[in-house]
């Protein structure tokens, strides 16, 4: 069975850091596009980073570009979120997903929820003012 699980989510003061990690057992994700999205209360879920299993090439949402960064260890078979800068807004359920790695090429797939076959049950950052 499929399993995607987040970790490393908390309360953090504006202008901290904090690093998300997500476990992928179940399958290798080699060919997988791996993606990090976020949702806070009352809004949609959106697309915050993604990187291709295979080649590591990463894509960013604009807000979180020169802040955020995915990175992803394939021995550990394990996704990072380093998350630097932090500010209010980031405050979300922040959730790892995996896609199959031909959304890579899409710009618009893969900020898109239903484009990613398995997801994880989220890990809560809260970011202080």
């Amino acid at each position: 069975q499929v399993q995607l699980v987040e970790s490393g989510g908390g309360l953090v003061q504006a202008g901290g850091s904090l690093r998300l990690s997500c476990a992928a057992s179940g399958r290798t994700f080699s060919g997988y596009f791996m993606g990090w999205f976020r949702q806070a209360p009352g809004k949609e879920r959106e697309f915050v980073a993604g990187i291709s299993w295979n080649s590591g090439s990463t894509y960013y949402a604009d807000s979180v570009k020169g802040r955020f960064t995915i990175s992803r260890d394939t021995a550990k078979n394990t996704v990072y979120l380093q998350m630097n800068s932090l500010k209010h807004e980031d405050t979300a359920v922040y959730y790892c997903a995996a896609a199959p790695g031909g959304i890579r090429y899409n710009s618009v797939a893969r900020t898109k929820p239903p484009s990613y076959d398995y997801w994880g049950q989220g890990t809560q950052v809260t970011v202080s003012t």
